[in-house]
């Protein structure tokens, strides 16, 4: 089955499972990009500042590209679905949403380089495989919009990727917070892994494959760079603090979005 506009759509089913995809995939992009834009003038060097911005342009591109599907599809406008809806309407993977340390980007920063690291990498990760399997996805205009986002994929992973390995081999106190970081991240990680309820929904009707068969090809992924840097792969836990594909979300998300909309609800009518 094919289904090449929303027009086409064959069923209520369909529909809803293709709205819950879009959802997390546009959620988990749009609070990831937030958080690492909260590193701009921070991060460990002026080169990687410019770098980290280009990466969270890119991100928060693609989520706004989600969100502009969304609106085709009837669910409002694309600056009301990243802007105005609370917390338990997100769908974002509940990892993404944490602050990346204590204090605050005007307030005395005191931000975790590791976990950022890990996070982004593991995150570039899941994504690239999402993407490579939404390219033979049901939905054309999915399938299209995942063959121009696949193509700044490639830089960001190799970004990460170096960090990741430079950091871990650095040894010291550099090699310690890697580490802790791995174990920090990978506690709630299926929370990014998971397709949520209607997961089966997604694969039986070939808008994406199957969880588990993700899931695989992004361990398969990681692994060469876990032999590689003498790490033991850790496994994946139960999500602690809960499920952000059901809508269960911690106070960071709230934070996150009261600074995010600030400008928005100052003016909802207007255009951004």
């Amino acid at each position: 089955m094919n289904v090449k506009s929303p027009d086409e759509i064959p069923n209520k089913e369909y529909k809803e499972a293709l709205l819950s995809l879009l959802y997390q995939l546009a959620d988990d992009d749009f609070i990831l990009a937030y958080r690492g834009s909260e590193w701009l003038g921070l991060a460990p060097h002026i080169e990687e500042d410019v770098a980290f911005s280009s990466i969270n342009q890119d991100t928060m591109g693609h989520a706004t590209m989600y969100y502009q599907m969304l609106e085709e599809l009837g669910e409002g406008s694309q600056d009301s679905l990243a802007h105005a809806r609370p917390s338990h309407e997100r769908r974002n993977a509940i990892l993404l949403e944490e602050v990346n340390g204590q204090g605050n980007y005007l307030e005395e920063p005191r931000y975790d380089w590791a976990f950022t690291v890990v996070r982004h990498y593991f995150y570039s990760v899941a994504k690239k495989v999402r993407i490579d399997s939404l390219k033979n996805s049901s939905y054309e205009p999915l399938a299209q919009l995942a063959i121009k986002i696949n193509t700044e994929l490639y830089y960001h992973l190799l970004h990460w990727k170096t960090w990741f390995m430079q950091l871990v081999n650095a040894g010291g106190e550099a090699s310690v917070k890697m580490r802790e970081a791995v174990k920090r991240v990978m506690d709630e990680f299926q929370g990014v892994l998971t397709l949520g309820p209607t997961g089966k929904e997604m694969a039986v009707m070939g808008l994406i494959e199957d969880e588990e068969n993700l899931k695989k090809r992004w361990e398969l992924s990681l692994q060469p760079v876990f032999q590689s840097t003498n790490l033991a792969f850790p496994p994946t836990t139960a999500m602690k603090k809960g499920n952000g594909r059901k809508g269960e979300h911690t106070a960071d998300l709230d934070q996150a979005l009261s600074t995010l909309s600030e400008v928005y609800n100052s003016d909802p009518a207007a255009t951004w």
